[in-house]
């Protein structure tokens, strides 16, 4: 390897035994060294992976979310004067998955663990019923956002610990894809931090829940709060989604075998100037012609936010 050091005269460079003076700028370069890098194999799952998402984003169907919390479902049940009971929310659940022709319209189901593990009254497991209409049943696996310490006042969301063997306890239950929610504030930066903490953490669970036979919806939500203008959410979006995309190569995972949940890109909720649907529309699909892999088979969008 060719030794280089500055002289003292500041017009010469010395690279080994060869003198350079400005005239002769020639530096003899160190070799550059390989790197062997070896083929990413693909894991024992990959091609049911890539199947159900297949189905999931089959055309003109959708995902159901009724992945709500007990608590939350027991705010369902008040409102029409029943008490938070299992057998209450048995009932509820039971009459959304029976419902008769369900499957011409919604292609995938995402369950809370409780519901995951239940059966109609008639003792027919839910599961069952979603199969029968060629829906493929899914599961909430994260659990919860916690405040992220060294952040501007941010989030992260929890559950990698044990997922692995919750996912294949799912997975033999029935299910066939998993979601995980992580949040980004814009008026709270976001912090670089935060960014990355959210797209690391959705790259982890995404190849965890891979490697254990469930199809990762990826949900890196982009929240409305704030008075920024619509090109400052397409700003962060951007970024946000170059990490994730960044981390979930680095995590090896399919990108055949994802699914992707993005914000719609819109003006902060309490900014002066509404954006028109043609706006959001436009901005959007920017962000994501420009981010997202063509080999990701679908891209679905809540329905909450297209109103």
């Amino acid at each position: 390897m060719a030794s280089l050091k500055l002289s003292a005269p500041s017009s010469q460079w010395i690279a080994g035994e060869r003198s350079l003076d400005r005239r002769s700028r020639i530096l003899t370069a160190a070799p550059r060294r390989r790197v062997a890098v070896g083929p990413i194999r693909a894991g024992s799952y990959t091609d049911e992976l890539v199947q159900t998402a297949k189905v999931i984003a089959s055309p003109g169907r959708g995902i159901l979310a009724i992945d709500e919390s007990n608590a939350t479902c027991g705010k369902r049940l008040a409102s029409i004067g029943l008490d938070n009971t299992e057998a209450n929310r048995q009932a509820y659940r039971q009459l959304l998955l029976t419902t008769p022709g369900l499957g011409e319209y919604i292609s995938g189901a995402i369950l809370f663990e409780e519901t995951l593990y239940q059966s109609t009254t008639g003792g027919k497991k839910f599961v069952d019923c979603l199969r029968q209409e060629k829906i493929m049943p899914g599961i909430k696996v994260d659990k919860g956002l916690v405040p992220l310490p060294g952040s501007n006042n941010e989030s992260w969301c929890q559950g990698l610990d044990g997922l692995a063997s919750r996912c294949a306890e799912y997975y033999k239950q029935g299910a066939r894809f998993a979601k995980w929610r992580t949040v980004v504030s814009i008026p709270c930066g976001p912090s670089a931090l935060a960014v990355k903490e959210a797209a690391w953490g959705l790259a982890r669970y995404a190849a965890i829940a891979q490697d254990n036979g469930l199809v990762p919806i990826v949900e890196p939500e982009i929240l409305l709060d704030g008075d920024h203008p619509i090109e400052r959410t397409l700003e962060v979006a951007e970024k946000v989604w170059a990490e994730v995309f960044y981390y979930l190569a680095e995590n090896n995972v399919v990108f055949e075998g994802i699914l992707l949940k993005p914000s719609m890109v819109t003006p902060g909720a309490e900014h002066k100037e509404k954006a028109s649907p043609e706006m959001i529309a436009k901005y959007t699909l920017k962000m994501l012609n420009r981010r997202v892999p063509p080999a990701v088979p679908g891209i679905m969008v809540c329905s909450k936010t297209c109103h």
